[in-house]
C-alpha cells in the first residue's frame, strides 16, 4: 500500500478525513494479516515508511504509525504519505534473563 492522504479537501470535515485515513490503513493491515501464511513463516510483518510526501518519507516502525499521523494532524499538515509493504516474519528466541538463571541454580 502506497498512498498519499489529503487532510484538507473542500467540503469535507478534516477530522472525518483523518478518521477515514486511519480506518483505511487498519483495514489494509487486517486484510493482509488474514491471508494464509506460507510454509515456514510465523506471521506477517510490515515495512513502513511515513512522511509529508513520498520524497521525504522515512522508515518507521509499524507501531508508531498512528501516533505519527496524529502528530501531522495536530501540526496542521495538509497531507501525509504512508507506505506499508507486507513481508514474512520469523520468530526468534529472546535472550534469557540473567536474574532468572541465578534463581534456578
Amino acid at each position: 500500500m502506497r498512498k498519499t492522504y489529503q487532510l484538507n479537501i473542500e467540503g469535507k470535515n478534516r477530522d472525518r478525513l483523518l478518521d477515514a485515513s486511519k480506518h483505511d490503513i487498519r483495514r489494509y493491515v487486517k486484510r493482509e494479516r488474514s491471508r494464509a501464511l506460507p510454509a515456514g513463516v510465523d506471521y506477517w510483518d510490515f515495512d513502513c515508511k511515513f512522511g509529508s510526501s513520498e520524497a521525504t518519507a522515512t522508515v518507521v516502525h509499524f507501531a508508531t504509525l498512528m501516533g505519527l499521523i496524529d502528530t501531522v494532524a495536530k501540526e496542521g499538515g495538509e497531507q501525509f504519505y504512508v507506505e506499508i509493504v507486507t513481508k514474512h516474519g520469523h520468530r526468534t528466541a529472546g535472550p534469557r534473563d540473567a536474574g532468572s538463571e541465578a534463581q534456578v541454580q
